[in-house]
C-alpha cells in the first residue's frame, strides 16, 4: 500500500475539461474485455483479504462499470473533482470492491493501493467513501443512492449543465420504499439527466428476490412511475454501450434494467446466493483466478 494519502487530490487547472470516457478515449472491444477481466481479478484478490468481500454482487457489476468508465462517463482520472464531470453513484455499496477495481483500471490510483484492502490504515474498506478518488458518496445502507441522484440531477439543471448522473442499484435494494419515493420525485421533476441502472441478478443475501419480496413485473413498475425503461443483457458490453449512450429524453428519467448473473465469471459461484460474501483462502483464490483466465479465453 502506498504511503501517499489518497485524500490529497490534484486540483484541476483552470480551463481543464472532462472528456467522455476519460482522457484516453473509449476502449475498443478487446481492450474493454481485458479491462473487465482485470476488474474481476482485482475483486477476487480483495475477497482473499483478511476481511473477505462481497464477491457475487461485485462480479455481476464488472461489465456495467467497465462500460460506464471506458465508454460512457465524462470524467478525467487525473482530476477526480472536475466540475464538468458526470456523476456515478454506487447505491449498492456492497459492490464497493467492484467500484474500487474499476476506478483502479480507469487510472484513479495505482493497482498496488488495492493490495492494502481491509488492512489497518487503508482507505479501502468493504464500502465506498469519498476519501477515495472517484467516489462521490458513501454507501452501504441501501435505498439512498437514487434520492441523492435526484439531488445531483436537480443541481445540474439549476446550473444549466448537461452533466449526467448515473445511479447503480441492486435489485434487492428495490425493496426499499425510499427508492420508489425518489423514483416518483424524479419523474415529477422531469429529470432527463438522471439514469438508474439496476443490477438485476435475481439474488440477495437471503435468497431469490422473487421469494423474499417479489419485484416483477419490474419494467412495468418503473413505467408506472413515469420512467423510460430499457432492458439489456448486463454482461453484453455492446448492448450496454447502446443502452447507456442513448441520448437522454429531455423530460423523463431513464432506467436500464441490466440482467446479470451473481458471481459472473467463474462457474463455481455463478448464480449462487452463497457467493454474496466470502473470505477466500489462498487455494480458493488461485482456483478462481485460474477459472477467470480460462473463461477470458487467453485475453491476458
Amino acid at each position: 500500500m502506498s504511503s501517499t494519502p489518497l485524500l490529497s487530490r490534484t486540483p484541476a487547472p483552470a480551463g481543464a475539461a472532462a472528456g467522455r470516457t476519460g482522457s484516453a478515449g473509449p476502449l475498443g472491444d478487446t481492450e474493454l474485455s481485458e479491462a473487465t477481466a482485470r476488474i474481476r481479478e482485482h475483486i477476487v484478490a480483495m475477497c482473499a483479504s483478511r476481511e473477505g468481500g462481497h464477491l457475487g454482487g461485485s462480479m455481476s457489476l464488472a461489465e456495467i462499470l467497465s462500460v460506464l468508465y471506458f465508454r460512457v462517463l465524462r470524467h478525467d482520472s487525473r482530476f477526480p473533482g472536475l466540475p464538468e464531470r458526470d456523476v456515478l453513484l454506487l447505491s449498492k455499496g456492497h459492490g464497493g470492491i467492484a467500484l474500487f477495481a474499476a476506478l483502479c483500471e480507469a487510472g484513479y490510483f495505482p493497482a498496488e493501493e488495492l493490495t492494502g484492502y481491509a488492512e489497518p490504515g487503508s482507505h479501502f474498506t468493504a464500502h465506498p467513501h469519498p476519501g477515495i478518488p472517484g467516489v462521490e458518496m458513501p454507501s452501504g445502507s441501501l435505498g439512498h443512492g437514487l434520492a441523492l441522484g435526484v439531488g445531483y440531477a436537480l443541481a445540474h439543471r439549476l446550473d444549466r449543465s448537461d452533466r449526467r448522473c448515473f445511479v447503480v442499484m441492486g435489485d434487492g435494494e428495490l425493496q426499499e420504499g425510499s427508492v420508489w419515493e425518489a423514483a416518483s420525485v424524479a419523474s415529477a421533476q422531469r429529470l432527463g439527466g438522471l439514469t438508474a441502472i439496476v443490477d438485476r441478478n435475481g439474488l440477495q443475501i437471503s435468497g431469490e428476490t422473487e421469494s423474499v419480496g417479489a419485484l416483477e413485473p419490474l419494467a412495468d413498475r418503473w413505467r408506472a412511475f413515469g420512467w423510460r425503461v430499457l432492458e439489456t443483457d448486463g454482461h453484453d458490453t455492446e448492448a450496454l454501450t447502446a443502452a447507456l449512450t442513448l441520448p437522454p429524453e429531455p423530460h423523463r428519467p431513464t432506467v436500464v434494467i441490466a440482467h446479470t448473473v451473481k458471481g459472473k465469471g467463474v462457474a463455481q459461484v455463478e448464480g449462487q446466493a452463497r457467493s454474496h460474501y466470502v473470505r477466500l483462502n489462498r487455494r480458493q483464490q488461485l482456483n478462481l483466478l485460474k477459472a477467470l483466465r480460462a473463461a477470458a479465453g487467453g485475453l491476458r
